[in-house]
């Protein structure tokens, strides 16, 4: 299961709905990336999702 190693935001599971009103199950999934962060000065890689990543970026 992809999960993201700083918010830990993990796949949410809902139903798709046809037209016709069937319901089938289905997920969505975070947007994890590989990358390498600093965290206090050490270089880490980590599974991060990319808006974790874009707030990593700004600071």
């Amino acid at each position: 299961m992809a999960k993201c190693q700083i918010c830990n935001k993990k796949p949410l599971f809902g139903n798709n709905v046809s037209f016709s009103q069937r319901h089938t199950r289905r997920q969505w999934k975070p947007n994890i990336q590989k990358a390498t962060v600093y965290i206090n000065g050490q270089k880490r890689k980590m599974k991060v999702c990319a808006k974790c990543l874009k707030t990593l970026a700004k600071s």
